[in-house]
């Protein structure tokens, strides 16, 4: 069987991966060719969008922030189309604060991105609401979501995704760690920034996964019931239909 998840590799971008083949608890797996992530799209060479037109995609959704998007717009193949399901990045002007103390560490970076992973699954539930929504029309796929590294917000969608699809906790963190090996750290982190803070802003953190997935689920009723249906929107229904479109 392939390595998980199976990358595409790309020139000008990387962390291009196919979430098929991931077992869940049913015994199925995840569909391969439907389901994508991967990082930010803005610097595609030509053979690249003509591999990423291969996959037959149709939505793109783009998790960045609305001028976060804009300053590195994505190039796409035609037929594919973006949608904004902005989560607005909140870890920048706090980061330049602690350069400009001069005495910031990897930790101080850690807590930053703790209280930033903390808003995705509470704050910002919306938008992978939305996503989860795209996921329930098949007119939509295949579908790749995406932020600007691929891998905190991105990392949180993901989670979500084969979380309601019925994966295990330790699948969901397999994949989210896999960004330390598929991504080129292709998106620069601020000039000046010591090496130790752009370690950690580089690396993933499964603690700030798991406490972001739990804070979702403390906010919905403490129950991965009450994430799914008041925060996702999925019922029994649409969970059995969601898994019919994307498991095998």
């Amino acid at each position: 069987m392939d390595t998980l998840p199976r990358a595409i590799p790309l020139e000008g971008a990387s962390n291009l991966r196919d979430l098929g083949g991931y077992l869940v608890l049913d015994g199925r797996r995840v569909r391969h060719g439907v389901l994508y992530r991967s990082a930010t799209l803005a610097n595609l060479t030509e053979g690249d969008v003509a591999t990423i037109a291969g996959l037959g995609l149709r939505t793109v959704c783009d998790l960045r922030g609305v001028a976060e998007a804009a300053e590195r717009p994505s190039r796409l193949p035609e037929g594919a189309v973006r949608i904004s399901l902005a989560i607005e990045p909140t870890v920048g002007a706090s980061l330049r604060d602690l350069m400009q103390r001069g005495q910031a560490s990897g930790e101080d970076v850690v807590a930053l991105l703790r209280l930033a992973y903390l808003d995705y699954g509470t704050r910002f539930i919306g938008a992978y609401r939305a996503l989860f929504a795209l996921l329930l029309d098949p007119g939509r796929h295949a579908l790749l979501f995406h932020c600007s590294a691929g891998k905190d917000r991105t990392g949180l969608a993901a989670a979500l995704v084969l979380t309601a699809l019925g994966a295990s906790r330790a699948t969901v963190l397999d994949d989210y760690v896999a960004t330390d090996r598929l991504w080129q750290r292709d998106y620069a982190v601020p000039p000046g920034t010591p090496p130790a803070m752009a370690a950690a802003l580089h690396a993933t953190h499964p603690a700030l996964l798991e406490a972001a997935l739990d804070a979702a689920i403390a906010a919905h009723g403490g129950s991965l019931e009450g994430l799914l249906t008041e925060g996702l929107g999925l019922d029994a229904a649409a969970i059995g239909r969601l898994r019919d479109l994307l498991l095998e």
